[in-house]
């Protein structure tokens, strides 16, 4: 069984997730946090319930979803994981927040430690991960998919009762679509989704209910 903690962190209301198992092993997924308190409840949980971090995994390379890739690499040596196609945004995370805050952002990030393979399996603990590419919020967007637990998180491809912004810089309306019908709507309809943001759902509920499946 999988435990998953949700935090929602920094200004845009981002979504991380350390997901775990009674190996005590973990995976974080899209850390966000921003603040210092932020950090520290990251940290204070993971210490706390005596789990072992084995990956820091990205579902794409936008900056409120990395702000706290620092804090994880400090902490316990691990350098985010991405798809290849997103390396440009990762690796300018001040960049990207200076071109939409206005504020520069004195701040050391680590680089990727690894870029997702195609048919990928993430592993730990008792479980897997398997990456399923997911472009269209950005070139690189991918979905980690655990089958067993019938658990998805999409980051910013899927959000309830809608779906990613594709207007930022090489994203892609079509790409979207294509990944929403190609991938998204071939899970079971009983999969629960963890998005990047606001509360989870199921593909079940999209399928029915959400606009952007009917297009």
């Amino acid at each position: 069984m999988l435990n998953i903690k949700t935090f929602s962190f920094n200004l845009l209301d981002e979504n991380t997730y350390v997901v775990s198992d009674d190996s005590q092993e973990c995976v974080i997924i899209d850390c966000g946090a921003f603040y210092p308190e932020e950090r520290q409840a990251l940290v204070n949980y993971i210490n706390t319930n005596q789990l072992k971090p084995v990956h820091l995994l990205s579902t794409h390379g936008h900056f409120d979803h990395n702000f706290g890739i620092n804090t994880v690499y400090d902490t316990w040596g691990l350098k985010p994981e991405i798809a290849a196609e997103d390396e440009w945004l990762i690796t300018d995370i001040p960049g990207q927040f200076e071109a939409m805050a206005g504020v520069k952002l004195d701040w050391t990030f680590p680089q990727p430690g690894h870029y997702f393979v195609k048919g990928e399996i993430i592993r730990f603990g008792n479980h897997a991960f398997e990456v399923l590419p997911t472009p269209g919020h950005t070139p690189g967007g991918v979905t980690f998919y655990c089958a067993e637990e019938k658990v998805a998180f999409t980051g910013d491809t899927l959000f309830r009762m809608s779906i990613g912004r594709t207007d930022f810089e090489r994203g892609s309306y079509t790409e979207m679509m294509n990944s929403l019908k190609t991938v998204i709507a071939q899970l079971p309809t009983d999969t629960a989704v963890y998005c990047g943001h606001g509360p989870k759902t199921t593909i079940g509920d999209e399928k029915l209910y959400n606009p952007y499946f009917r297009s």
